[in-house]
């Protein structure tokens, strides 16, 4: 519950013994939390491609069991470039087609289509690149921009490692890509600073890469690993899959929001369990702070492992003091503020019983603008809560993404421009503590160096990131201007 949106999340698959798009359906509704706002499919028979997209949920693809070919793609999406999708989309083929990933060119390796998760920071130079070279753009996704800029390649080179190696010089900025060609192949590559996350696996049958762990996990594949940052992986359609280093890794910078709040507690990301990693946020709380309370509560759904680990240090015990109403969307990728809004009223109710009369420590991912966390804090306290107190697992955001999480400007983020003190006023809660930036590193177990700590620091991985952040900065830009669309 989050005025932020999540990364999207993709999956490629082969299935030696039968159509693909089954264990396709069954990864994206593993995924589903990745992106709610479109889903797609591409399927190839050895002959056709086969295709559907839809806005909304992944259970609104209509007729998808229908899609042949034992290889294809899949893609579910929230918009960070691009227009989100509007009540109205979902009666245009053409804004369907527009928006929802995968993208597909006819041309170069009989055939591509392409889907990726994550933020191209370049963008803007590369949109322009494309268009002085007569390559016509359908969107401003950056999905579509990756595509054309690989086949662009493929057309002076005809050869797909040196095409993947040249576009991945092209492109700044986190990308994990899928993509099913007409010579039925899975391509599927990282960038080499690995932001987001892309793991593969296989059984007897069945070949995969995805986002998440949990996208195989429901497809039978308990053995997994990670595709590398700068990794290209190529797995033809009998099931075969060679991997090589594309590009040079220098820095890794996984992005350490899919361990605070992203990805699936049940996933293993880059070697790391996120359940333990959240576990551990909430034991480093605890240890940096003491705790005066009756009752441990953890905002559904991620905070519910680091208030465990918060009681695992202090005794006081956890209790559900907020049930959440499983049928509304996740507010923290819903596409309008007032959506969000209006769901946070209905997406979660107090048990009174737990909260009455009780000092209460409060337990949340993260704050990004305040508006929602005052509304929590308020209901708990209008059911009867002595006092509330606010343990965030996440240290104070302060600083702009370009690598797949929405956040625009300094100017919307509370942390940026209130002291704690002044943001536990402005939420309502007595008493607020935020992670430290060594205990989140610590939770999460890599070295300092290998996390992007880009909205916690104001010190990002790649150069373009670094000077657009300093810019914004400098305009103090209040309105949600997302940086693209600084000087349009």
């Amino acid at each position: 519950m989050k005025s932020l949106k999540e990364s999207c999340g993709v999956v490629g698959a082969v299935n030696k013994s039968g159509n693909a798009v089954n264990n396709i359906w069954l990864a994206l509704i593993a995924l589903q939390h990745r992106g709610q706002e479109s889903s797609g499919v591409f399927t190839f028979d050895g002959d056709t491609f086969h295709q559907r997209k839809e806005i909304g949920l992944v259970s609104a693809l209509e007729n998808f069991s229908t899609l042949a070919g034992r290889i294809g793609i899949g893609h579910v999406r929230y918009s960070t470039v691009g227009r989100p999708a509007d009540k109205d989309t979902s009666k245009n083929l053409v804004a369907i087609d527009n928006f929802a990933q995968p993208f597909f060119v006819d041309f170069q390796k009989k055939g591509m289509a392409l889907c990726h998760n994550g933020n191209l920071v370049n963008i803007i130079d590369l949109s322009k690149t494309l268009l002085s070279n007569g390559i016509f753009l359908s969107s401003r996704c950056d999905g579509e921009v990756i595509l054309k800029t690989l086949v662009h390649e493929l057309m002076q080179t005809r050869d797909i490692e040196t095409s993947v190696r040249n576009c991945m010089a092209k492109l700044e900025g986190a990308y994990s890509v899928t993509a099913v060609t007409g010579e039925g192949e899975v391509i599927a590559f990282r960038d080499p600073n690995g932001f987001r996350p892309l793991c593969f696996g296989e059984n007897e049958s069945l070949t995969m890469v995805g986002s998440e762990s949990v996208a195989l996990n429901v497809n039978g594949i308990d053995k997994i690993a990670d595709v590398d940052p700068g990794e290209m992986m190529l797995i033809t359609e009998d099931g075969k899959n060679s991997t090589e280093q594309i590009v040079p890794c220098e820095r890794k910078a996984h992005c350490m929001f899919e361990y605070v709040y992203f990805s699936r507690p049940d996933s293993v990301l880059n070697g790391k369990d996120v359940y333990s990693v959240r576990i551990n946020l909430g034991k480093n709380l605890a240890e940096t702070y003491e705790i005066d309370a009756d009752v441990i509560v953890p905002v559904p759904d991620t905070a519910r492992p680091a208030a465990e680990g918060i009681s695992r240090e202090t005794g006081v015990y956890v209790a559900e003091g907020l049930i959440k109403n499983r049928y509304i969307g996740r507010t923290f990728i819903m596409p309008e503020q007032r959506t969000r809004d209006d769901s946070v009223n209905v997406k979660m109710n107090p048990v009174r019983s737990v909260l009455k009369d009780k000092k209460v420590v409060l337990v949340d991912d993260s704050i990004v603008r305040g508006t929602t966390s005052r509304k929590i804090v308020n209901l708990v306290k209008r059911a009867g809560a002595k006092e509330v107190n606010v343990w965030i697992t996440c240290p104070p955001i302060i600083s702009p993404c370009f690598y797949g999480i929405d956040i625009a400007t300094h100017g919307e983020l509370i942390a940026a421009n209130q002291k704690i003190p002044e943001i536990a006023k402005t939420i309502g809660a007595d008493k607020l503590c935020y992670q430290t930036l060594p205990g989140l590193v610590d939770a999460v177990g890599f070295e300092p160096g290998e996390l992007c700590l880009a909205c916690l620091t104001g010190s990002y991985p790649t150069p373009v990131a670094q000077k657009i952040a300093d810019e914004m900065k400098e305009k103090r830009l209040k309105e949600r201007v997302r940086y693209w669309e600084m000087n349009s």
